[in-house]
């Protein structure tokens, strides 16, 4: 039988039907009617951030735990414009997420009302905007519009990056007519199936490679759930493989083809997957564009090694390129056209797979070191836990160091690099771990830089009894501004150092029966770690460390520095001499 509801009525229980059950958001004037809906809608839990960015990086994290679709929701005005930032990493990463954002009424567009986002008689142009950080935006300007527009976004959304819908206070509240029932929408990506390009290309330099083959994965493979797939390829070529800096655990996880795994490529990588592309008879990029942080000090060994790409997007590098949106469908299509008379007959296992890291330079002042936080927190987090790593000299020795758990997630925000993503993204994993029903932490490691600007969502946290660790390196500035002081500018000065801060106290203090401490001796560090990763709900673990160690980060290892006790010398990128033998 016909019937009216609400066009926020219609969102949630659509939205709950394709198997969303969070919105991420901070309640506003022109956003409370979704949040009314949400309330009485059973299959849908409104969560509440502290700050538009935050929601949409938790949605972005929810996401990227593989639990679903991310869901934020902002009010007008400033809190819509404080979505930007958070919804251009999704973009740049291609990270599904659907924005939901509230308007002024209709009524009042170009009339000079309060956060008038109409684009009219002068008025900001949210719809130009968000256009600009997302693969889909559209303001809804009539209830009807709703009946395409959500199913549009949602598609967009799912295959690869952030949709909006521009909701007006007025169409939100306004009726729209449901015959009989509301069409659930499913978990396609598109309703005609997803576009796969001729595997043919492929098929071919594949046969005709004569020698070992070596392939780099990247986030299309964790977007599209593609591991299982990518590791059974992997073992037909006998291939080593690498992983971009942000899809660090698509490949490589321990007792899941680790001893095929070169590491992580790019300026926060290691040195011997540039050795193995270029020994390699032929190199499979799969699921990644290789922008400048993943492939910086590969493009020699790129050109050494004949190059294949598959994926949704090609590489900014030439090669033949074989368009896919679903790598689970194509890899798997792949590794049957190769197995049995199909196979490759020239492949060759190489002797070795080198393990290797960037050397910084060292450095014996106080606090405790990167590297040996990195080998405490390695021997301290179990299989099953998720990482999320923040931007900085933090997360370059975390993305270097420290190894995936079996059966985690390891995320990193390196589309825009934006300071204190690691906050809200851990909280949308958590939240992603709940629905999934996996009983394991999320452990968030920033630095003091990311801390003041969003780490007031360990609030949220605390809120929601959610189990994450907190694993703050203060060193009491912005470091890696501090280290290109001193690098680039004759460490004539810095802007960049903090008043000294205890951000274990301090977080003690502020949230009563939050387990939250500093470490300041490196000794110390295992047992304060064991102790978080034991209590039921939220903790914190802040680690004192030095503004002026070089972090694993290439480009600052080439440099002089000039004073603050660093090494007069510093090397290049150089192996570890050790090597573990090569899985067929």
């Amino acid at each position: 039988m016909a019937r009216q509801h609400r066009v926020v009525d219609r969102i949630v229980e659509q939205l709950a039907g394709t198997g969303v059950d969070y919105i991420f958001g901070v309640d506003g004037a022109n956003i409370e009617d979704l949040y009314d809906a949400a309330h009485f809608q059973s299959g849908i839990t409104a969560i509440l951030a502290k700050h538009e960015f935050s929601a949409a990086t938790m949605a972005d994290g929810y996401s990227r735990s593989g639990a679903g679709l991310g869901v934020v929701a902002a009010t007008s005005g400033g809190g819509a414009l404080n979505l930007v930032a958070g919804l251009g990493e999704s973009l740049a990463s291609r990270v599904p997420v659907l924005a939901l954002v509230g308007q002024a009424a209709t009524s009042m567009d170009g009339r000079g009302s309060f956060q008038d986002t109409s684009g009219r008689n002068g008025a900001l142009n949210a719809e130009a905007l968000f256009a600009a950080v997302s693969v889909f935006c559209r303001r809804v300007l009539t209830p009807a519009d709703i009946v395409s527009a959500l199913p549009d976004a949602i598609a967009a959304a799912r295959a690869g990056g952030p949709a909006v819908l521009l909701l007006p206070k007025d169409v939100q509240q306004g009726l729209v007519r449901v015959d009989g029932y509301i069409r659930r929408l499913g978990r396609e990506i598109d309703p005609a199936g997803p576009l796969l390009g001729d595997p043919h290309p492929i098929l071919q330099a594949l046969r005709r490679a004569n020698g070992p083959v070596t392939i780099i994965a990247g986030e299309q493979v964790a977007r599209d759930d593609a591991r299982e797939e990518l590791e059974a390829l992997r073992f037909l070529l006998r291939a080593r493989i690498a992983c971009v800096p942000d899809a660090k655990d698509v490949a490589g996880t321990p007792g899941f083809g680790s001893s095929s795994a070169l590491g992580v490529t790019g300026v926060i990588g290691h040195p011997g997957v540039g050795e193995a592309v270029a020994a390699s008879s032929l190199c499979l990029v799969v699921g990644t564009r290789l922008g400048v942080m993943a492939r910086a000090g590969l493009e020699d060994a790129l050109a050494m090694a004949p190059t294949i790409s598959i994926g949704s997007a090609p590489p900014y590098l030439p090669c033949t390129h074989v368009h896919t949106d679903n790598l689970r469908v194509s890899l798997s299509a792949l590794t049957r056209a190769l197995s049995g008379k199909g196979r490759p007959r020239g492949l060759r296992v190489p002797d070795m797979v080198s393990s290797t890291e960037l050397r910084p330079p060292a450095f014996t002042g106080p606090g405790v070191r990167y590297r040996d936080a990195m080998i405490a927190l390695d021997r301290a987090l179990p299989a099953g836990v998720d990482i999320v790593v923040d931007a900085g000299n933090t997360g370059a020795a975390a993305v270097h160091h420290l190894r995936v758990r079996r059966g985690g997630r390891f995320a990193v925000a390196l589309g825009m690099g934006g300071m204190g993503y690691s906050f809200g993204a851990g909280i949308g994993m958590a939240f992603g771990r709940v629905r999934s029903a996996r009983a394991k932490r999320t452990v968030v490691i920033a630095g003091d830089g990311a801390f003041f600007m969003h780490g007031m969502e360990i609030h949220t946290a605390v809120h929601y009894r959610l189990p994450i660790t907190f694993v703050l390196f203060n060193n009491n500035a912005h470091a890696m501004c501090v280290t290109r002081e001193q690098l680039f500018y004759d460490d004539l000065y810095s802007y960049n150092r903090f008043a000294p801060s205890f951000l274990g106290a301090g977080c003690a203090a502020m949230f009563p029966g939050l387990s939250s401490v500093d470490v300041t001796d490196p000794e110390e560090l295992p047992a304060a770690l064991a102790r978080a990763m034991a209590v039921e709900g939220p903790s914190v673990v802040s680690v004192v460390c030095a503004a002026d160690e070089i972090p694993p980060f290439a480009p600052f290892l080439t440099q002089r520095p000039t004073k603050h006790g660093l090494d007069d010398e510093i090397s290049t990128p150089k192996e570890n001499p050790t090597d573990v033998p090569a899985r067929a």
